[in-house]
């Protein structure tokens, strides 16, 4: 026999549903942070901002955010500018790859869409990097369309109300929360409620420290009444797990890497002896095979490309597809005399 859902058929317990939606938009406009992307309505601008936001933080993001769509304050500004210029503007937010993504999904926009972001999230989703969270978001904080979506935050808001907490394991499986998260969209208020859900999850019940005592759905949410034992269990299951340092992260080394190659200028490039040399200086001691292994994964990426390093006056490697990277890098072994053989460039 299949096991029942612990919540089921929300579109029946309409007395719920409507306390939930009520207190959460309540506490929303209330409580809800000033946020640039929330002041537009621009779907460029909103791509750009939910691009960003994942799995980075809301105070780091803005000032990016904000410096980004200066420089490209359209989508065709974007589809105009050549990779290593977005790059540089992408500046240190990390997650580099999101770039690559955004520069060709701005140039397929103007290529077969006009120019016009599209409005209909099956669309959207077509698009390079655009997975069903963000074409959702795009689609309802640039059209306003009630369309449901989950982010993390979303995901552990609606677990906890209606199915208890969602650790140590969830009670609930994705396609579950997905039909409930559907049900929930009221008509003609899909933007504030889905900004309620998400700004709640990220400032009122959040994955550690949630504040139960003014929670304003308490009285319906299933995780109320145990949330302190399960987060305590798992405080302790996970105390005196040794935490690896992001310094030593194959992350963090691309980014290094990348940080030198921006500052070379447009015409730039670094050989590889010469990024390993700038990495030392600055304190991160890294093996010639790691520093291998990381530009590598970057070109393979299209975020940098490699060459054989020639004259110095011969300028920086020529532009190549990234699908090709892998294919045409060139075959240098990894030992420290290599190093002086290969030019490295942003693409």
């Amino acid at each position: 026999m299949a096991k029942k859902p612990a919540y089921a058929a929300s579109r029946k317990d309409y007395k719920k549903n409507a306390a939930v939606r009520t207190g959460l938009i309540s506490w929303f406009r209330e409580n809800g942070r000033d946020l640039p992307w929330r002041r537009t309505r621009d779907p460029w601008r909103i791509l750009v901002s939910e691009v960003m936001l994942q799995q980075i933080q809301v105070a780091r993001a803005i000032p990016f955010y904000e410096r980004f769509v200066r420089s490209f304050p359209t989508v065709g500004a974007l589809a105009e500018a050549p990779l290593a210029e977005a790059i540089r503007v992408w500046d240190d937010l990390g997650r580099y790859r999101r770039v690559v993504n955004l520069h060709r999904t701005a140039r397929i926009v103007v290529e077969e869409h006009g120019g016009r972001i599209p409005a209909d999230p099956e669309v959207l989703v077509t698009l390079p990097g655009v997975g069903p969270y963000t074409a959702g978001a795009v689609a309802c904080f640039a059209f306003e369309r009630d369309v449901s979506f989950f982010d993390t935050n979303m995901h552990r808001v609606l677990h906890r109300v209606y199915f208890g907490p969602e650790v140590p394991e969830p009670a609930a499986k994705p396609k579950e929360l997905l039909a409930l998260a559907a049900g929930l969209v009221p008509a003609g208020e899909g933007w504030t409620w889905n900004q309620a859900v998400m700004e709640f999850g990220a400032l009122q019940c959040t994955a550690r420290n949630p504040r139960c005592d003014g929670c304003p759905v308490a009285g319906h949410c299933r995780a109320h009444p145990v949330m302190p034992e399960a987060l305590a269990a798992i405080t302790r299951a996970t105390k005196g797990e040794p935490g690896r340092r992001y310094e030593d992260s194959n992350r963090y080394l691309r980014g290094r890497v990348l940080a030198q190659l921006r500052d070379t200028g447009p015409d730039g490039g670094l050989e590889l002896r010469e990024i390993w040399d700038g990495l030392r200086r600055g304190g991160v001691d890294v093996e010639a095979s790691r520093l291998w292994a990381a530009v590598r994964s970057l070109e393979d990426d299209g975020l940098a490309r490699t060459a054989p390093a020639g004259d110095p006056g011969a300028g920086p490697p020529a532009p190549r597809p990234a699908e090709a990277a892998a294919e045409e890098r060139a075959a240098y072994g990894a030992e420290d005399g290599d190093l002086a053989r290969v030019r490295v460039a942003l693409p």
